[in-house]
């Protein structure tokens, strides 16, 4: 989960990987609309810590997904100003 949540403007979020391989992580809208994208490329075996700064979006409910091999999940973010 990423932290703090809810976060204003910036946050954290953190994941680890068992093995290497490529990772994605994307931030999308409640419409399901890409806002961003944080990482999509190959990484290392271990945990890692991605910081977001949301200062240009607008207060309210966004999901971040991450992708590694066959794993997917998104959670909720939640924007106040």
């Amino acid at each position: 989960q990423n932290y703090p949540n809810p976060f204003n403007p910036s946050t954290y979020i953190e994941f680890s990987l068992k093995n290497s391989g490529h990772v994605s992580l994307k931030i999308s809208d409640v419409l399901g609309r890409e806002v961003a994208v944080l990482a999509d490329e190959y990484k290392q075996a271990g945990s890692y810590s991605v910081s977001y700064d949301g200062g240009r979006l607008a207060s309210g409910i966004y999901y971040y997904t991450i992708k590694a091999d066959d794993f997917v999940q998104t959670k909720k973010m939640v924007l106040t100003k």
